[in-house]
């Protein structure tokens, strides 16, 4: 009897050190994948870096900068990248025709503005200044603007107006997209207020008849 308990209990040591040490190496195996996971994580240096290079290949410059005009046409504006429409800048006479579905569409010369059926749009001031521009905007309200159309993402929300490509743009990547709002975070904060979108209707009243 004694032998047999003595086994016994041998033999519950023996499977007692066993799945401690397979306790053991679970957690270790489960420390080295989350130090792997975090090693792999982008660094904010290298979000931006995406995100400038994603910005640049967008075009988006094309509309969200300012520009100057010289001997070979307009250049972007250095000192207002992507800070939107110009504050107080006056638009050429608009033809009505353009407000008319299947005509031509408008561009202000610096193409920050923009004349169709929808009324008249202007370029978004994407500069991290806290009053014009995305300063308080949160990553979450970036990502869900561009996935749905609408102004700070909420559902009530105006909708982003043509020429946008919001549609094209929201299909990018969860990663694509929070490394362009980090890199739009980074840019030096332009105080510039965008007017607001104007309706078809205020805009035949503008247009030059």
């Amino acid at each position: 009897m004694k032998k047999k308990l003595m086994l016994a209990g041998m033999i519950g040591l023996l499977a007692g050190t066993a799945l401690m040490f397979q306790t053991g190496c679970t957690t270790q195996v489960e420390k080295k994948t989350d130090s792997l996971s975090a090693s792999n994580a982008p660094t904010n240096g290298e979000l931006v870096t995406r995100g400038k290079y994603l910005v640049t290949i967008g075009a988006c410059h094309d509309c969200h900068t300012p520009k100057k005009f010289g001997p070979n046409g307009p250049v972007l504006d250095e000192e207002r990248l992507l800070s939107g429409h110009p504050e107080g800048s006056k638009l050429p006479p608009i033809d009505a025709k353009a407000l008319q579905p299947g005509n031509w569409m408008l561009f202000a010369g610096d193409i920050t503005a923009a004349v169709g059926p929808w009324g008249i749009s202007y370029s978004a001031n994407l500069t991290p200044d806290s009053t014009t521009g995305l300063g308080t905007w949160s990553e979450e309200n970036f990502v869900k603007t561009l996935r749905t159309g609408k102004h700070l993402g909420q559902e009530g929300g105006r909708p982003i107006m043509p020429p946008m490509p919001w549609e094209m743009v929201g299909k990018m990547t969860d990663e694509d997209l929070k490394a362009v709002y980090t890199y739009l975070q980074s840019l030096p904060p332009v105080k510039n207020r965008v007017p607001a979108p104007v309706s078809p209707v205020e805009a035949a009243k503008m247009a030059k008849l």
